[in-house]
């Protein structure tokens, strides 16, 4: 019981989706057609994007672009633009997920070496913040983004056109937060010698590389997936561990649950007339509940608004602790090192709803 409920604590998304699934199909017993209700493109995709970004990460790459950065550095508001802006635009490619697993360790390491501990709050919140807004620029920039630009079939120009207003607010809103810090003076932070791993930079280069191209519809997401696992099983097959393998159950268990909510007919017409004319709103104020990935996964089965859901979805990422999965990385490295929970809870709450309330704001001006 007590390795379930660990289990279950750190897995809850995938749980309930799972259970979701199991009492559905007391409804729409399990046949042939359950296989149909899968997306394998979407899965095929993720999980050649999780394996290049995790060998990738498993390289050292982010962390010594980031070493480079601080070179360059001589105030706490420099340090704090850095490790903000490094998730902001990371995010965009590696996930916002990875881009935090990544860019907070490091903040946290340089800002006790530089003696600003006190700051640090501020800049974990405000890295969660952004590494959640810039993801919403591309299609691989989070796991919703990529089911939903996948299902839509919207085209890249389409998708950003949609989408960069928002991403350039965001970026400007995160520049008028550095004024939350002091340009006092820092210790230079060398960050000893750097030596890049030309070989691992050449191979997930290029597959990263099929990856965008399987994006852009000219390579098959059949070709991208068997080029990444044959590569990883030739070259680095360690990088396979770092997989999240449960996340890709989690979207299977949804695609199952979704599929059969779509055959039990009251179920179906109820979530169709709450959810339609209303997608940024009824998908906002789902992701505070359940996150903006099973939101999106969930409401996409009863509506063809898109870019309503991506929207919603997107800044819906804002608000809660759990509205985006990512921002519980955040929160558990922070606390975990350095304790004081209730007074990260706090900072992190009232600072996503001041970008929340204006983000909504600005959706209303954009799309009124």
């Amino acid at each position: 019981m007590a390795k379930f409920l660990s289990f279950f604590k750190a897995n809850s998304v995938f749980c309930l989706s799972a259970l979701g699934a199991l009492v559905t199909a007391f409804f729409v017993p399990p046949s042939a057609e359950y296989i149909s209700y899968i997306d394998f493109r979407v899965l095929g995709l993720l999980f050649s994007l999780m394996t290049v970004v995790a060998g990738l990460q498993k390289a050292g790459v982010f962390a010594m672009v980031t070493v480079c950065l601080f070179r360059l550095l001589k105030t706490t508001r420099q340090m704090a633009g850095t490790m903000i802006f490094a998730c902001f635009f990371a995010s965009m490619w590696i996930t916002n997920d990875v881009s935090l697993i990544t860019f907070v360790p490091f903040a946290l390491v340089a800002f006790h070496e530089a003696g600003e501990e006190k700051e640090l709050i501020k800049v974990v919140v405000l890295q969660t913040i952004a590494a959640n807004l810039g993801s919403m620029c591309t299609p691989v920039g989070n796991p919703q983004n990529l089911y939903l630009y996948l299902v839509s079939g919207m085209d890249a120009f389409s998708f950003v056109s949609l989408l960069l207003p928002y991403t350039v607010i965001s970026f400007l809103l995160l520049c008028l937060s550095l004024f939350l810090f002091p340009a006092r003076p820092v210790k230079i932070l060398n960050g000893g010698l750097v030596h890049w791993p030309i070989h691992q930079l050449a191979l997930y280069g290029f597959l990263f590389l099929s990856c965008m191209m399987t994006v852009g519809n000219i390579v098959d997401w059949k070709v991208t997936a068997a080029l990444v696992l044959a590569a990883v099983l030739f070259f680095d097959r360690p990088v396979l561990k770092r997989v999240d393998y449960i996340l890709l159950l989690t979207f299977a268990a949804f695609f199952i649950f979704i599929g059969n909510l779509k055959h039990i007919d009251f179920i179906y017409t109820f979530l169709t007339a709450h959810t339609e004319g209303h997608e940024f709103l009824v998908s906002l104020l789902a992701s505070q509940v359940i996150s903006n990935v099973p939101a999106a996964i969930l409401l996409s089965g009863f509506t063809d608004n898109y870019a309503g859901l991506m929207l919603g979805t997107d800044i819906g990422g804002l608000g809660t602790l759990i509205a985006s999965m990512a921002s519980l990385i955040s929160y558990k490295i922070y606390t975990t090192r350095l304790g004081q929970a209730g007074k990260f809870l706090w900072t992190f709450t009232w600072m996503n709803v001041v970008f929340l309330i204006i983000l909504v704001g600005c959706y209303e001006v954009i799309a009124g």
